[in-house]
């Protein structure tokens, strides 16, 4: 197993952070690696239960992931459980991930844990994947 944390700086008030990782059509707006977009989804972390997006690359590949969303403190952190899908739709392994929200002298900071990923290669891969979608966060949470 391998974790994945990552932190970002935001200069706007951690209830608006809050409200651009929980809210679907917020999380439309940078959902996914820079090149992709979402095709298909049920993106609410707002309320508690079950969640999937499908995003497709330029190529016209597709990538389903899915899980639950398994808490909610506002506007201190989500958490959701996350698996991609094969090309059966069966998911793969469950990893779990966490926003935390915390406000700062100049805005708000976001730390992203995603553990219990199945190995280091996984851990890399996913390191990228939200690294350019922070990426796109942070152009659109100004």
């Amino acid at each position: 197993m391998a974790n994945l944390k990552l932190e970002r700086e935001f200069p706007v008030n951690a209830d608006t952070l809050f409200a651009w990782l929980t809210d679907g059509a917020k999380l439309l707006q940078w959902w996914g690696p820079e090149g992709m977009h979402v095709t298909e989804n049920k993106l609410d972390f707002s309320r508690l239960g079950p969640w999937y997006s499908v995003i497709e690359n330029s190529e016209g590949q597709k990538y389903k992931v899915s899980g639950h969303v398994t808490h909610i403190d506002v506007p201190n952190s989500v958490g959701f459980t996350w698996a991609w899908h094969d090309d059966e739709d069966t998911r793969g392994n469950e990893s779990h991930v966490i926003f935390t929200v915390t406000t700062t002298a100049s805005g708000s900071r976001l730390v992203l844990d995603h553990r219990e990923l199945a190995d280091a290669e996984a851990a890399t891969n996913h390191e990228q994947g939200w690294t350019s979608s922070l990426r796109k966060l942070e152009a659109r949470c100004k």
